[in-house]
């Protein structure tokens, strides 16, 4: 039996490839499918089962693609109502795969079809289980993000996953382990752990929904306190994983069309496309086609993509660094977001080489904004509430990325601003965002707050993240 853990950190998500006498099962595939069939083949293996854990709303999974390709079952927990052909299981329903067996344990309560998938080995005894978005590590799937879940309040569906929990994986054995389907920084949870893969026992100690003693009321208290909006484009995505979507070959194939300088912006003013600008920020803030919205590949590329643009049916025209074009595609294709048109051949100096207009962007050192703090200058803190409320620069504003699309009136129009994040990815994307709305009169701080701990800019006292609300 072999178990491997196919961790993406972009998307702080994990799949699953589990072999067993040349049998296959695959949990939570991503998009682009193409790595478990190499692997299976390498195996010499079939893939019989794909098991989602639910109808996943962060990102796009690959099951239908998989199935069309291998032949494979999908498979979903009970009450699962999916616009494909798959095998909605019963409850307690077992799998052979191989040698092992796989049980169903319809877990609902952070969607009313979420499943945790029960690993038996050869001889019967319970080896693993894969929790989907209903237990991580540190913490539990947030109960606010099924869709409309008929009639049931996020209280209702708290309540129900506080029932999964204690009837269904508490009175598992301590030592089975743990396989999450996300880990800290997905938008799915509030306070995961940084490691990703864990035993049942130690999250009976460490994980605070887990306490023996804890009362429905109080579980219900917890889980549901702090929750944040959830990113606009998680409905979407769940539309996809429930209604089906297009295979990312084509997504591909019509992406990585190659457009001049000329047919590149014929593109941007005939079809309302927006221009994604992913190199690096500080290739960016250099020089940018003008209005070009830049979100990096080197950073948390997909999901600020769905944060920001949220509408995945928007059309993107691409700005990559040479040979990441597919990259960059892809991990579109990952939250939903296919409709690229193409990239502009030959990137940014193509761009400038036929002599069309480039823009730029303010930009200072940590210590040009001390001395800048002399005088009455104005900062916006652009990270979390969270981080700001950790530490901040006195007098900062905080207008988080997160919401700057509602905030847009909040930022100064005629006075020159300072803005900054933790390390100087955030401030860029907030940049090109206000400065495509046509508010030029910003800095951006370069190295982030990172860089203005090490000036003598006053900054408040820390706080402890671990005593703060989310």
């Amino acid at each position: 039996m072999k178990i491997e853990q196919i961790y993406t950190g972009c998307l702080a998500q994990g799949a699953y490839y589990i072999e067993s006498n040349g049998e296959v099962a695959i949990i939570d595939p991503l998009r682009e499918v193409q790595p478990y069939i190499e692997r299976a083949e390498k195996d010499g293996a079939k893939i019989k089962y794909i098991l989602e854990t639910h109808f996943h709303a962060d990102f796009v999974s690959g099951h239908i693609t998989l199935a069309e390709k291998t032949g494979a079952t999908i498979v979903y927990g009970p009450t699962a109502e999916p616009n494909f052909e798959a095998h909605i299981a019963t409850d307690g329903e077992e799998l052979k795969l191989g040698d092992i067996t796989i049980k169903v344990l319809h877990t609902p309560g952070h969607t009313m079809e979420s499943t945790t998938y029960l690993l038996k080995d050869e001889n019967g005894k319970d080896e693993a289980i894969f929790t989907g978005d209903t237990l991580f590590l540190g913490d539990v799937g947030r109960p606010d993000l099924a869709q409309k879940a008929a009639h049931l309040t996020q209280e209702q569906l708290a309540a129900t996953l506080y029932h999964s929990l204690h009837d269904k994986i508490m009175p598992l054995a301590d030592e089975i382990t743990v396989y999450p389907a996300h880990g800290a920084g997905s938008a799915c949870g509030k306070n995961m752990m940084k490691e990703t893969v864990d035993t049942l026992g130690n999250q009976k100690k460490m994980n605070y929904a887990l306490r023996a003693d804890m009362t429905e009321a109080e579980f219900v208290e917890e889980v549901t306190d702090g929750l944040l909006p959830p990113p606009s484009y998680f409905p979407l995505n769940v539309k996809m994983n429930k209604e089906g979507y297009t295979s990312i070959d084509d997504v591909l194939k019509r992406g990585l069309q190659q457009l001049t300088p000329d047919a590149f912006e014929a593109a941007a003013n005939e079809t309302g496309a927006i221009i994604l600008d992913v190199r690096h920020q500080k290739d960016f803030v250099q020089a940018f086609v003008p209005n070009s919205i830049f979100i990096g590949l080197d950073g948390g590329f997909a999901p600020w993509v769905g944060a920001l643009i949220a509408d995945v049916e928007q059309p993107i025209l691409l700005i990559a660094p040479e040979g990441r074009e597919e990259e960059a595609i892809t991990r579109l294709a990952r939250v939903g977001f296919d409709n690229v048109l193409g990239y502009l051949k030959g990137g940014l100096e193509s761009w400038k080489t036929a002599g069309k207009e480039i823009d730029t962007m303010a930009s200072e050192s940590a210590e040009e904004l001390e001395k800048a703090m002399k005088g009455d200058a104005i900062v916006i803190d652009v990270r979390k509430e969270g981080e700001y409320t950790s530490e901040h620069v006195e007098n900062a504003t905080n207008l988080p990325l997160d919401f700057i699309n509602d905030n847009m009136s909040e930022f100064p129009k005629e006075e020159t601003f300072h803005v900054h994040c933790a390390g100087g990815y955030r401030s860029v994307i907030a940049g090109s965002i206000l400065k495509s709305r046509g508010i030029h009169n910003l800095i951006n701080v370069e190295g982030g707050y990172g860089a203005i701990k090490k000036t003598g800019i006053h900054v408040t006292d820390y706080v402890c993240p671990t005593t703060l609300k989310d």
